[in-house]
């Protein structure tokens, strides 16, 4: 094996490093730190892919090694995430009930996992996905979680801090991630407009949500990606 054939890889692990310090920066309380080492984790997760491809030095120990990387960076470490927002929202009240509360957000965790692994055995998701991307998912429980956390005084972040909703967004980010919805890939086999119409309607919208709106622009460019996953992906 050659040395070039170790560079995905190698990126790879960068990958569950950059996740791995999500995990300590949540433990000391930097959530928007956190957060970043899950963008560039992001980023990481789709560099591997293409220098894999642009070396042609695809694997199967890559394939495995990648989801092994994304069940920490986009499966555990969104699911603590809002582990913490969900411990905070029941912290008032002191029945054993509410205090159990929190602990259903590790579900994300789990239906991570599972999307990864089918997704490792599923030949249907060459070009195109069934389900709600790890990535996509973990992006939309953290943009959440911010918002919920630094935000509680605009009416999206009280909304936000609902624990009833909470739990909702555990229950439909669980479902999104096995589910056979069918969404589209942000992978670009040419530059041209042609056949990339509807990713690249999709990035001006979320630069346009992003640049307004910030972290809540971040939440809502997820949510947009399904809804055009949905309009366009059928």
């Amino acid at each position: 094996m050659n040395f070039k054939s170790h560079i995905p890889n190698f990126i790879t692990v960068l990958n569950l490093i950059s996740g791995s310090f999500a995990v300590i920066l949540l433990f000391r309380g930097c959530l928007t730190e956190a957060a970043l080492f899950i963008g560039l984790a992001a980023v990481l997760d789709f560099l591997d892919g293409f220098v894999a491809k642009l070396l042609n030095a695809k694997s199967i120990i890559g394939k495995e090694l990648d989801s092994l990387a994304d069940v920490v960076s986009f499966g555990l470490v969104p699911a603590l995430f809002l582990f913490m927002l969900m411990e905070n929202s029941v912290r008032d009240n002191a029945s054993n009930l509410s205090n159990a509360i929190p602990y259903i957000s590790l579900a994300i965790a789990g239906f991570s996992a599972l999307r990864l692994a089918k997704f490792n055995i599923d030949t249907r998701q060459t070009v195109s996905f069934l389900g709600l991307p790890t990535p996509a998912n973990a992006i939309l429980i953290i943009s959440f979680v911010i918002v919920a956390s630094y935000s509680k005084d605009s009416a999206i972040g009280m909304l936000f801090s609902n624990t009833i909703l909470q739990v909702i967004v555990v229950f439909i980010s669980c479902y999104l991630l096995v589910s056979e919805i069918p969404m589209f890939s942000l992978k670009f086999k040419t530059f041209g407009l042609k056949g990339n119409e509807i990713r690249y309607a999709f990035l001006l919208i979320s630069a346009a949500l992003i640049i307004g709106l910030g972290w809540v622009g971040i939440f809502f460019t997820i949510i947009v990606y399904i809804v055009m996953s949905l309009i366009f992906n059928h």
